[in-house]
C-alpha cells in the first residue's frame, strides 16, 4: 500500500548515539510520550528494553459481531479472510493520528520471512516483563529471552474478562488476528493491536494469527536481490535435457524461483527513526524519569 502523508507519524521510533532507541506516541491533546525505551547490545546479540505503560492502540476496539461476520464471509485463516482483516487494519491505521504510517510504501500481511519460531511462543506469557531483554541469536542467553513478538503493554491475565471473551472466540474459530509492526532497530515485531487476543490464543494452547506491518523494499532492491536466483534458475534450465524428466524438473525450478522472488518482494525495508531531541544526554534523562533505575550499559 502507498501512503502519501504524514512525513512524521504519531507513533515513531527515535534514536540517539550509543544504540539508544525510544518509541514515542503522540498523546491526545498533548505532545509525544515515550512508550518503550531500548538499547542495543554492543555485540549486536540482543536489545534491552523497558516499557513505560503509556502505549495506546491506534486501532479502535474490535467487536465480536465483526469477528463473526468476517468468519462467515470466508474461512478463518484463509486468504480472503486475511485480506479482509488486512483491509480493516489498513483503514484504521490510515485514519489514526497516533499510528506508525508515514509517507512511503508499506506491506501489511502474514509473516513472509518465517520470523516466528514455534518453540518461542511458549516464552511469551511467562516472560512478559516491563523491563527485559530480547536475544537475537541465542548465544547463551536465558531461553526465555528468545521471543519473536514484543508486546507494548503488559499482557492481561488469562482469566481477565476481555481475555475470556477472546478465548471463547478462539474456541469458536473466529478470533481476529493480532496486528504487529516490524521494527528493524529492535529486530522484532511489536504488538500494535491485539494484546488480549494474543493472550487468549496462548492461554488456549494455540497460536494467534498475526499480520505484520512493515515498510516495503523498493524496486531497485528487489531487482538487485533477484539477480542471483534468476541466474541460478537460468543455469539449471540450461543444464536440463529434453524429455518428461525435463518438464518435471523445469516446473520444480520455476516454483522455486517464484518462491524466492516472492520472499524478496515481501521482505521488510529498515524502519525509519528520527533523531531524539537533545541526543544521548536527553535520552538518558528521559529514560531515568520514565523508568527509574533501568539504563543498561548494553556492553554485553
Amino acid at each position: 500500500m502507498r501512503v502519501d502523508f504524514p512525513v512524521r507519524p504519531g507513533l515513531r521510533m527515535e534514536c540517539a548515539d550509543g544504540r539508544r532507541l525510544v518509541l514515542v506516541q503522540e498523546a491526545a491533546g498533548g505532545g509525544p510520550v515515550p512508550v518503550l525505551f531500548a538499547r542495543q547490545r554492543a555485540t549486536r546479540r540482543g536489545v534491552h528494553y523497558a516499557r513505560t505503560g503509556r502505549y495506546a492502540s491506534p486501532l479502535a476496539p474490535l467487536r465480536a459481531e465483526r469477528a463473526r461476520a468476517y468468519a462467515a464471509y470466508a474461512p478463518p485463516g484463509g486468504g480472503a479472510w486475511t485480506e479482509r482483516w488486512a483491509a480493516h487494519a489498513e483503514a484504521e491505521l490510515r485514519a489514526a493520528e497516533a499510528g506508525p504510517l508515514h509517507a512511503g510504501a508499506w506491506r501489511l500481511g502474514p509473516d513472509a520471512g518465517g520470523w516466528f519460531v514455534e518453540r518461542h511462543w511458549e516464552h511469551l506469557l511467562p516472560h512478559d516483563r516491563d523491563r527485559g531483554h530480547l536475544t537475537w541469536f541465542g548465544y547463551g542467553d536465558p531461553a526465555g529471552d528468545a521471543r519473536d513478538l514484543l508486546p507494548l503493554r503488559a499482557l492481561s491475565a488469562p482469566d481477565a474478562p476481555r481475555v475470556k471473551a477472546y478465548r471463547r472466540q478462539y474456541r469458536e474459530g473466529v478470533l481476529p488476528p493480532v496486528f504487529a509492526w516490524w521494527i528493524s532497530g529492535l529486530n522484532v515485531p511489536v504488538v500494535l493491536d491485539g494484546h488480549d487476543r494474543l493472550t487468549a490464543a496462548l492461554a488456549q494452547g494455540g497460536r494467534p494469527p498475526v499480520l505484520v506491518l512493515s515498510r516495503s523494499v523498493d524496486a531497485e532492491w528487489v531487482a538487485l536481490c533477484a539477480e542471483r536466483p534468476v541466474r541460478a534458475y537460468e543455469e539449471r534450465m540450461a543444464a536440463l535435457e529434453d524429455g518428461p524428466p525435463h518438464r518435471t524438473r523445469a516446473a520444480n525450478a520455476a516454483r522455486r524461483l517464484a518462491a524466492e522472488l516472492e520472499a524478496v518482494t515481501a521482505s521488510a525495508d529498515p524502519t525509519r527513526a528520527w533523531p531524539f531531541p537533545g541526543g544521548p544526554a536527553a535520552w538518558d534523562a528521559a529514560a531515568a524519569s520514565a523508568v527509574p533505575g533501568w539504563l543498561p550499559d548494553a556492553d554485553g
